[in-house]
């Protein structure tokens, strides 16, 4: 994870995290020392940002190298609601990561973060107050290997350029190209398992070409691959949110061991929503909009609680769930009860974000990043299915040792 280039104070402070978060690097003695080296000058060069009147000696750098969580001066990347595990078997990184709601089942499920990237750098500061972790930026510059060996790539690559809403330019639009920033990843490293996320529309674009194209690279770098549109109102959550979600394996048998298959779970908006007197006021339609809701809604079913939508075509919807969060919606396009828009919290809850989950950003940007995160728990469900995939594994392999030392023995 040695910086590449030029580096920027936020590409320095990326990489510091990076290292702060992975103290169990493995590699040659060369390797090793390299690495150490580099630690102890991003960490003067943090301390000097930090502390400028204060100077730290060589001894006090190397001290604070080997032991960084025993020392106040790290407790913005280690006091955070979704620390590293102090100890994993297994690792993943977080591509295109936006808020990291892709990584939150794998975090829960014990496994490390080794590497994430994010270019929007409110994202980023989301990002960094839950997990401590600040994500690299641009991943067209960032070479395959510069990031860390792996046994999950998981990626919510752009969507704009397939969504309804992007205009669906698909490839030609340059967030569209950004799969095959995945492809070059998976090339060097031949990740054995792979989580992506996308639009429900990918499949449709170009009347299916693009898909294919992506199906079919995958399957020339090896993998075996399913994919399934599902709906986060299966799993729990109040909110119409359909997206594809792309699994990949090396290994032919772990293929067939995964399946799609789904536990139906009710939701309930209620849940969700927070007393009207906890809400911001800003958050209040004006009386004018109000009143043009409620004569749209003459001779409709009303009831509370409710979300009442508009759409394009200025139609109103009354329903007991959220249509899909959007970045770039209209900002009266959902009204709770038709006289209010959600807060940040109860956008967040919509996508299935733990209450843990801090809030460091205007609820402008919560707007923007939950609009292009992802349904938690529809996410976790294929983490712990992948997860026992590779339990499953690890128990085969564990019993293959076992057998061949007894029978070395």
């Amino acid at each position: 994870m040695k910086i590449y280039g030029p580096a920027s104070y936020n590409e320095q402070i990326a990489t510091l995290s990076h290292y702060l978060h992975n103290t169990n690097f493995k590699g040659t003695d060369d390797e090793i020392q390299e690495r150490h080296t580099e630690l102890l000058n991003l960490i003067r060069d943090y301390l000097e940002h930090k502390i400028p009147s204060k100077k730290f000696t060589d001894d006090q750098i190397c001290q604070l190298a080997e032991s960084p969580m025993s020392f106040d001066l790290f407790g913005e990347f280690y006091q955070v609601p979704f620390p590293s595990p102090q100890k994993y078997k297994h690792s993943f990184i977080d591509l295109f990561a936006g808020i990291g709601g892709i990584r939150i089942p794998f975090d829960e499920l014990g496994y490390q973060c080794l590497f994430s990237s994010e270019w929007d750098p409110k994202a980023c500061k989301t990002y960094f107050a839950n997990f401590g972790t600040v994500p690299f930026g641009d991943i067209t510059k960032i070479p395959a290997n510069k990031i860390p060996k792996h046994d999950v790539l998981l990626a919510g690559f752009p969507c704009q350029a397939f969504s309804i809403i992007g205009k669906m330019q698909g490839f030609a639009d340059t967030r569209g190209t950004m799969f095959f920033e995945i492809e070059r990843i998976l090339k060097y490293h031949q990740t054995p398992y792979i989580l992506l996320e996308n639009v429900k529309q990918l499949v449709g674009h170009d009347k299916g070409r693009t898909f294919k194209v992506i199906l079919e690279h995958l399957e020339q770098l090896g993998y075996h691959v399913k994919w399934q549109i599902l709906n986060a109102l299966d799993f729990g959550l109040p909110q119409k949110r359909e997206r594809v979600i792309i699994v990949g394996f090396k290994d032919k048998s772990d293929y067939d061991s995964f399946s799609f298959d789904i536990p139906y779970k009710p939701y309930d908006l209620s849940e969700i929503l927070e007393p009207d007197n906890q809400v911001d006021p800003s958050l209040f339609a004006s009386e004018h909009i109000i009143s043009k809701r409620r004569e749209k809604t003459i001779g409709k079913n009303i009831f509370y609680p409710s979300i009442w939508h508009e759409n394009k075509s200025g139609n109103i919807s009354v329903l007991d769930y959220s249509c899909a969060l959007r970045t770039g919606a209209s900002y009266n396009y959902l009204l709770v009860n038709g006289v209010r828009r959600p807060s940040s919290r109860e956008l967040l809850r919509l996508q299935g974000f733990p209450e843990k989950y801090k809030i460091v950003v205007t609820h402008q940007d919560i707007r923007r990043q939950t609009g292009n995160s992802v349904a938690i728990p529809m996410i976790r469900m294929v983490a712990e299915k992948i997860n026992e995939i590779i339990k499953a594994k690890d128990y085969e392999t564990s019993e293959t040792q076992g057998l061949k030392a007894v029978a070395d023995a």
